[in-house]
Order: structure tokens, then sequence, then C-alpha cells
């Protein structure tokens, strides 16, 4: 059995590998070729079930350990917080205890940053000291590949809705109604720049609304995300007659599986990103995507998408990727689809682990 510690194991990506390898028995032994080791819990905990700064990345702390032990380390998302040298001497750890590392790209350029200068500098650490490299599109793997000159392994994201939801029925609507979700103004999205487009579009279909929903961290004067300028801005929108604006506080998941179901587009005014677990979890539903341009989003799913990047936006190729997404609406993924493609997904981080532990015998 390959024990196998993930940066972070809570995350739905890797959950969803646990559910088909990681099963354990009556008896509560694990039965599978790997089994996912918990994430450590960080110095101060704020938040429940909070896995960040993850301490697996800590190269002192795995060297005081002597109740922590794994076969591989890998690495999806988490080190943000940690400076290139500091990844370094992790790596340089991880080859003296001849602990393979394992890493998905995800990201190119982290959502949360609009300078990406750091978050290259710590992905040239952690590609080139990794023992395999794995990101979700070929696109993201020829971009890795023409910077490091790394083969990576094309692994497609798995399902993030629960199967069991993505067996529930939309409830039928005699309405088209265009999503757009501010989040809490994460760096990446822009929701202001694209909302006159928006409307402008579901003016131009005969059966459109739009909904703009806002998270209230961004009115909470003591939240980290609090920006009062372009949240009120934002609320503007509310006195356009076929606009309707939401304040709530941030959706746990079944409330964002309900909302998606909601509306048919969810639009994402990315300014730069790479791949999205909400495209994911719009497809898992039956729920349209208009998407930037930005980014690997386009190799990731089937979408629609238009013209918009750091310092540029197209508002026509915007309207017409909604008026697009009216005439071609997405289907739901089928449940059973889903399934036997995580068992696929699972099967090859299965193979990849044996294979990078064989290496280090």
């Amino acid at each position: 059995m390959i024990r196998v510690a993930s940066v972070p194991s809570s995350h739905v990506y890797v959950q969803h590998l646990q559910t088909v390898f990681g099963s354990t028995d009556a008896a509560g032994s694990t039965r599978g070729s790997f089994t996912l080791l918990p994430d450590p819990s960080p110095v101060r905990v704020d938040v429940p079930g909070q896995w960040w700064p993850p301490r697996l990345l800590d190269a002192q702390w795995l060297s005081e350990q002597t109740d922590v032990d794994f076969d591989v380390l890998h690495v999806h998302f988490g080190f943000e917080s940690f400076d290139p040298e500091e990844l370094a001497r992790t790596v340089a750890h991880l080859r003296a205890h001849r602990q393979p590392l394992v890493l998905t790209v995800h990201d190119l350029h982290n959502p949360h940053f609009a300078d990406d200068s750091v978050h290259l500098r710590q992905l040239d650490v952690l590609v080139r000291g990794a023992d395999a490299v794995i990101t979700l599109t070929t696109g993201a793997a020829g971009w890795i590949h023409d910077r490091w000159g790394v083969r990576t392994t094309v692994v497609e994201h798995p399902h993030v809705v629960p199967l069991e939801r993505m067996n529930r029925a939309r409830s039928p609507s005699d309405s088209f109604v265009i999503g757009v979700h501010a989040k809490n103004l994460r760096a990446n999205i822009d929701p202001l720049a694209v909302m006159d487009a928006v409307v402008e579009s579901a003016r131009s279909l005969p059966d459109a609304t739009v909904r703009l929903d806002i998270d209230e961290d961004v009115f909470e004067y003591t939240s980290h995300w609090y920006n009062p300028t372009i949240g009120a801005k934002l609320l503007n929108y509310n006195a356009f007659p076929d606009v309707d604006v939401r304040v709530h506080r941030r959706f746990d998941d079944d409330e964002l599986w309900d909302y998606l179901c909601e509306i048919d587009v969810s639009v994402l005014p990315y300014r730069f990103g790479t791949h999205s677990g909400w495209l994911e979890a719009c497809r898992d539903l039956g729920t349209s995507v208009v998407v930037s341009d930005c980014g690997f989003h386009a190799d990731q799913a089937s979408v629609h998408s238009f013209r918009m990047g750091l310092d540029s936006f197209d508002a026509d190729t915007l309207v017409a990727a909604v008026r697009a997404s009216h005439t071609h609406r997405a289907p739901a993924l089928d449940p059973a689809v889903r399934a036997e493609q995580r068992q696929r997904i699972a099967h090859t981080h299965a193979a990849i682990y044996s294979a990078v532990t064989e290496e280090m015998r």
C-alpha cells in the first residue's frame, strides 16, 4: 500500500481519488493500491477543516517529525505560502529521504495574484524538482514543456458535484437566466467590466434575465475581501429591471449546486487563470459556461469563449458568446460517465505513484 501525503488531501479533486482507492472494509482496513493521509493541522487554525499553510511543505517541520511518514508527496495547491528558497529546501529534504514528489499543475497563473512572477518562480522549483508532473489539459502541458522542458501526464479534472446530486433533474423554467457571480472579488475576477455587456446580451434575447450574486464579505469591513467601492458599483445594477442583484454569505456546497441549477449560463469574467473547478461543477449540472479566453478553459471543456485579458475586454465577443449559449444549451453530464472517468483518473494516479516509488528503490 502506497501512502500518499497530498497537499491538500481535503480538496474535492483528491477526495474523489480516495473514493476509488481509499475505501475501507468492515474491519477498517484500506483496500486498493494507495491511501491518502489526512492533512496535518497548521500552527494556528482559524477555520474548521483548515489545511493551510500546509506543514507538509515545511522542510524544518518535516525533519522534526517522528510520526509523519509517507511514500509520496503530491502537491496540488498551497505552495504560495512558501518562497522558492523554502520550497527548494523541501525538495532537497524529500530527495535525501527518498520520498518522491508528484506535482499537479492546476494553475500556471495563481488566480489570487495579478502578478504571476512569484508563482512562476515557485513552479520553477517544483516542476524541475518533481519526479512526475501532471496537469489538466494539453494546452497547459505544452506551456509547461515550452518553459521547463518537462513532459507531463495530462489527467482531466474529475467531477466536482457528488454523483447522487447530479442525478437530480433540473426544475423546468420558461426563462433564460444569465448568472454572474462576483464571489468575493478575487483578484482574477472582474464582474464590473462585463456587466454592461451581459445586460445588453440579455436584452437581445426574448426570455433572458440577469442574476448578479456577491458574497457579503465584500461589504464587511473586517473581511480580507472588503471592497465597498466596487461593491457599491455592482449594487447599482439593481436599478435595471431585468437584473436581480443578491448579496449573501458564501455558498456552501449544497447552496452552490442549487444556485447553478437556478441559472442557465454562468459567465466567468476571468482576467487571468488556467483551469476552473467552477467550470466542472457547471458541466456536472447542465449549466452552460461563458468564459474568457485566458488560460486553457476551452481545452478543459466545451465552453463559449470571449476575449478578455489583464488589460483588455471585447464586449462584442461576450454578447456573441451569451447568445450562442442560449442557442446551444449544455446538457448535464451523465453521472455514469463521470463515475467511469473518476475510476480512470484514480488508476492513472495509482500508476504514477507506483512508478515514482519504484524508481526510488
